[in-house]
């Protein structure tokens, strides 16, 4: 039986006969079902559509691993590759046997994790390709659409490998969650954020959302949580979810003056012409 897979957040389900009759995830409020309704889909049948993986060198130490055309959110994986072993972020839901070769070649897979719910997608199938092992946030564990003895939680901080460290910062979802890679941008430091922090299309600032296709944004209270938990890390660039854009230079400070930017704009501080 192949797993199925929501065709709208990419997400996997247990191998059934037949799909369950709407995906939990897109039901949620903080993401959405098309008005044709709920479709699925199988790796197989997006092989057949022709999908194949895509994975480029980002940058020393980094992989991308992402899908070409891209599959349901669109988000690209990111592999931390570590004299200890490989993490494996955010995989999209889509994967094939050259995705799998490839991180094979750069040493397999320690272990696999993800920003949040909308981006679990394929990680059981990553985990019984490397008998790897899943970390979900204690808080958003429930929400894993296919249940794995491979799973371990975690809340707060995780040293997962050497200069890699999982962080809960909440915000989007209470276990809403970023990687920081010490030895990312040269050494400078880099957090991978998914859309726990968004960066935005000119790669001078950051935004945040509670939804981003409903466009509902994240309150204040949720913004200063997200700063409070990464402020122990130095980092120079910050990676979302997708290929671009990469907020790459000054990060810790520009995500500090566009977090204080978002207030003024929640709290009805800037005038309605744009000035302030």
């Amino acid at each position: 039986m192949p797993a199925w897979i929501c065709a709208t957040c990419g997400n996997h389900y247990p191998d059934t006969g037949e799909p369950p009759p709407a995906c939990v995830i897109c039901a949620d409020e903080r993401q959405w079902v098309p008005s044709s309704g709920q479709r699925w889909t199988t790796l197989a049948d997006l092989s057949a559509a022709g999908h194949r993986s895509d994975v480029r060198e980002i940058e020393p130490g980094l992989t991308g691993i992402g899908a070409d055309p891209p599959v349901a959110i669109g988000q690209r994986g990111l592999l931390v590759r570590t004299g200890e072993g490989n993490l494996l972020w955010d995989p999209p839901g889509f994967l094939d046997e050259a995705a799998v070769s490839a991180v094979r070649e750069a040493g397999g897979l320690r272990a696999v994790t993800a920003s949040h719910p909308h981006f679990y997608g394929s990680m059981v199938e990553w985990s019984r390709a490397f008998g790897a092992e899943i970390l979900l946030a204690d808080a958003d564990a429930g929400w894993l659409t296919r249940p794995e003895a491979a799973v371990t939680t975690w809340s707060g901080t995780l040293p997962v490998l050497p200069g890699v460290t999982l962080v809960q910062c909440g915000g989007h979802f209470p276990g809403s969650a970023v990687v920081h890679w010490a030895d990312g941008a040269d050494g400078g430091g880099a957090l991978l954020t998914g859309d726990t922090i968004f960066v935005t299309p000119g790669e001078d600032r950051v935004t945040f959302v509670w939804s981003a296709p409903n466009r509902l944004p994240l309150p204040e209270r949720a913004v200063r949580g997200v700063i409070d938990a990464v402020r122990p890390y130095p980092f120079e660039r910050i990676y979302g979810g997708w290929w671009t854009p990469v907020l790459r230079r000054d990060a810790r400070q520009v995500l500090a003056a566009s977090a204080e930017r978002y207030i003024e704009f929640l709290r009805g501080e800037v005038p309605v012409d744009g000035g302030g």
